[in-house]
């Protein structure tokens, strides 16, 4: 699928959202959740010699959510998460690679709770959407600094929630992506990009 197509499907998923959410019930239907965690990237060999080795960028999340189905032990929410990992340090034997880039991730996606009105519910989520990473740039990397890429997104969780209106969120995102631009061949097309985080979520 060309990132075309994948731009309109995230505009006609954001349209969805924002008109299915308007009809919604607004008592605890809604949510908005802050999360601050760390991405986890594999180290990627360089074909011919040597390796890139990722750092563990500093990320952060802001989720918002309407909940379109609600059962006795389940229920069905639309999220719009939105990743960003402001300085992802790279070292590698190879000058010709950046420094550092940051990333980001825009992922709409379905995700399903069991016990959903208990006071923890585990879920998980599935979503696809679009990500970009932007590139350093200096004396040794002349090359390109702007990649976009299409994201396929996955993630388990467990919502935590001591009072009515705030609760706690524990979860684990893979935002499987294109690669950055690298400027050596690593042999990748693409890459897992793990969000590990935790976070408040306020429901209202």
């Amino acid at each position: 699928m060309s990132l075309k197509w994948l731009a309109v499907a995230l505009l006609m998923a954001l349209t969805t959202f924002v008109a299915r959410a308007t009809a919604q019930d607004m008592e605890e239907d809604w949510e908005l959740s802050g999360l601050i965690g760390r991405t986890f990237i594999s180290n990627q060999g360089i074909k011919g010699d040597g390796e890139v080795r990722f750092g563990k960028g500093l990320t952060f999340e802001v989720n918002y959510a309407a909940r379109m189905l609600d059962r006795r032990f389940w229920s069905l929410y639309l999220e719009f998460p939105v990743a960003v990992n402001l300085d992802e340090d790279l070292n590698a034997d190879s000058p010709q690679v950046p420094k550092q880039f940051r990333s980001y991730f825009v992922t709409p996606a379905a995700r399903f709770h069991i016990f959903s009105n208990a006071a923890i519910s585990p879920w998980v989520s599935l979503g696809g959407g679009l990500g970009h990473f932007s590139e350093s740039s200096n004396l040794t990397n002349r090359g390109k600094t702007g990649t976009t890429t299409g994201v396929f997104q996955a993630g388990v969780g467990m919502d935590v929630k001591p009072f009515k209106n705030v609760g706690f969120r524990l979860e684990t995102r893979d935002f499987w992506s294109g690669v950055p631009q690298l400027n050596v061949n690593t042999g990748k097309s693409r890459q897992h990009n793990i969000f590990v985080a935790g976070g408040i979520v306020l429901h209202f």
